[in-house]
This record gives structure tokens, C-alpha cells and sequence, in this order.
């Protein structure tokens, strides 16, 4: 499978919350680490998704918001991968942040070159990739 989204990761399904228009799929990932994503009755159906089953979720790196001071803070969002920051690739306006996750994987981001510097983000720095659940695509191995 080839796609453009930068963040690709391979999951069993641990949860299932149907509601009457979506659901809530929880992913048990490698590592120990679990993404939560909201997807369609239709896409469950469709899908075939279920406990157990494996998929793969997909994150555009432009969704992925980035923290690094999160002592005190409560989010609506449902995903917050702690982290240390492995590069800062910065560009004309943005700049591309990736963050290696306890288990190795690692999460890419898109922050403008402003928040890079209000953050401090640079190599070893501790950050959190915040990622709302309904931001998380997933597909089903065919």
C-alpha cells in the first residue's frame, strides 16, 4: 500500500463503540501504545472492522498538533502520544517535526516555523503529538 499520508500505523482493533451514525475504534498498537479514531457505522460495515481484526490508520502530518508542556492540561483530543522530538526539518513557512514515541515509532507533524520556535522544539526536546480521533483514517488489510 502506498499513500501520501506521512503517518502510517499497523493496529489491532481492542475496542468497539458502536453509535447510530459512528463509532469509536480504539487500536492497540505496537509498543503499548493506542490510537483512537471515529469512523462511520457505514465504514465499520463496510470495512468489516471488529475486536480483534487488524487495520491500519493514517494521520496526515498537517493533522498532527504538537505540545510540549502538558502538565496541567486536559484536551477533547483523544490522542496524546508522548514522545521525544527526533528532527526539525524546517521550510519557507513550515516546518516538519518528527517525534520517536516510547515503542519507536515515530510521528510526523507540520507546525508553522513560528510554534517550532515558541516550543522549543529541537532534537531531544519532550513532546506530545495530539491528534483528534476523527483525523484518523482507517483501511483494512486485503
Amino acid at each position: 500500500m502506498k499513500v501520501s499520508a506521512r503517518n502510517v500505523f499497523r493496529g489491532t482493533v481492542s475496542a468497539l463503540r458502536p453509535g447510530s451514525v459512528n463509532a469509536e475504534v480504539e487500536l492497540a498498537l505496537a509498543g503499548g501504545d493506542r490510537l483512537v479514531a471515529i469512523v462511520t457505522m457505514e465504514s465499520v460495515r463496510t470495512l468489516g472492522i471488529a475486536v480483534g481484526n487488524e487495520v491500519v490508520a493514517l494521520v496526515k502530518a498537517p493533522w498532527v498538533m504538537v505540545m510540549t508542556d502538558a502538565s496541567g492540561v486536559r484536551l477533547s483530543a483523544r490522542n496524546c502520544l508522548g514522545g521525544t522530538v527526533k528532527s526539525v526539518a524546517p521550510g519557507a513557512v513550515n516546518a516538519e517535526v518528527v517525534i520517536t514515541l516510547a515503542s519507536g515509532a515515530e510521528v510526523a507533524a507540520i507546525v508553522t516555523k513560528e510554534a517550532v520556535g515558541e516550543l522549543g522544539l529541537k532534537p531531544g526536546v519532550a513532546a506530545t503529538a495530539v491528534i483528534k480521533a476523527s483525523h484518523v483514517f482507517l483501511g483494512v488489510p486485503t
